[in-house]
């Protein structure tokens, strides 16, 4: 039997994107920027799929900006933010559980003199807003904290960083990376007080190689990429229009079945829990299981490397923790100071709409023969 339990990583294109790519690449293959209908046609394409993914976001379309995926979102409001505050070279508020397409960014604006206050998860895995308040700063211009752990599932009250900030009248850019939880978790920017938002298709069904930025009004970042005036002179470069419109379809699709889909995860998730503590009660469960579609798990005294490489023969995909780290050591565990043993037995499973109980049953049994042939250390 094949299972795919790591659509934290990566999840399989729906059908019905697939369908609309395919369409928009044969039918509607014109320039968005062109000035003949076949540019114009294009260019409805264009903005209807913006006005899907805002639609998901609780945003305008003219607050949405088309990118080549998370990573470039993360990085845009990060070093943009630094360009915009960059004659007062502040203080900036992150956490040490964020995906290193925030991490990297924040490393390059230390090195260059900036004051880096990181701030470190509690026992399950999240960012207090009291710990926030506490970090908060006169002089503080910027904060990154995620809203969804890409490891723990651990789900952070960035409302609650933006009313401190707001109550203390700060003139704070918040930042949130909410790859993990769009269309995932309801999100409205504006109830969530972020100024910044970054999203990405391929966690929900869509195309690797596209996400958007939510940048809100009157927030002026900068541009980084440099050419023409696409992305209404936000961002030069032909968008990449079969790509995104897999997106806005994935996003319309995904915020119309967002409350089947996590009822759906939740199921799966609490019956897996529910079965490895009966049955395999040495399983340390990590985090607090925030969110539906993430469970990270231990086995003390066994190497997760071992136990995946177990599933893996046996037709199961799961991770240690985010693909990108390709095998190295989670610094999100580390920071919630787990002890080595639990660091060393954890892997990450995660869910999409199209798991099922038939596959979380062979997880369990699977998970249960690894532990009973394998050597423990």
């Amino acid at each position: 039997m094949d299972v795919y339990f790591d659509n934290a990583a990566t999840t399989v294109v729906s059908e019905e994107v697939s369908a609309e790519m395919q369409r928009v690449m044969r039918e509607e293959y014109g320039n968005p920027s062109s000035a003949h209908y076949m540019g114009r046609r294009a260019a409805d394409e264009l903005e209807k799929a913006r006005g899907s993914v805002a639609a998901a976001l609780g945003a305008g379309p003219d607050e949405v900006f088309f990118t080549s995926g998370g990573t470039e979102a993360d990085n845009w409001a990060i070093l943009g933010a630094a360009e915009i505050f960059k004659h007062r070279r502040g203080h900036i508020i992150t956490s040490a559980v964020e995906h290193d397409a925030v991490i990297e960014p924040v490393k390059k604006l230390k090195a260059a003199g900036w004051e880096i206050t990181c701030l470190l998860p509690d026992s399950s895995g999240r960012i207090p807003a009291e710990a926030f308040a506490a970090a908060l700063r006169d002089d503080t211009v910027f904060a990154s904290v995620m809203l969804v752990n890409n490891e723990t599932g651990a789900v952070n009250p960035v409302n609650e960083y933006a009313k401190e900030v707001q109550r203390r009248r700060l003139p704070v850019v918040i930042h949130t990376d909410a790859v993990q939880g769009f269309c995932k978790t309801p999100i409205n920017a504006k109830r969530l007080g972020a100024s910044l938002i970054s999203v990405s298709a391929h966690k929900i069904h869509g195309p690797k190689g596209v996400g958007a930025l939510y940048i809100k009004k009157g927030v002026k970042l900068p541009r980084m990429i440099f050419g023409g005036n696409q992305e209404n002179g936000k961002r030069a470069g032909t968008e990449a229009l079969p790509a995104i419109a897999g997106f806005g379809e994935a996003a319309r699709t995904g915020l119309d079945i967002l409350e089947k889909s996590a009822a759906g995860a939740a199921a799966l998730r609490e019956y897996i829990v529910k079965r490895l503590a009966e049955e395999l009660p040495e399983t340390v469960f990590i985090g607090s299981g925030d969110s539906p579609y993430l469970l990270n798990l231990s086995l003390p005294g066994y190497k997760s490397e071992v136990i995946l490489n177990f599933l893996e023969s046996e037709g199961i995909c799961a991770a240690k923790g985010a693909a990108c780290k390709k095998g190295a050591r989670s610094h999100v565990l580390e920071a919630m100071r787990l002890s080595n043993r639990v660091i060393d037995g954890a892997i990450r499973i995660s869910f999409s709409r199209y798991n099922t109980m038939e596959e979380a049953d062979y997880f369990v049994n699977t998970l249960k023969k690894a532990a009973h042939r394998l050597i423990r250390i």
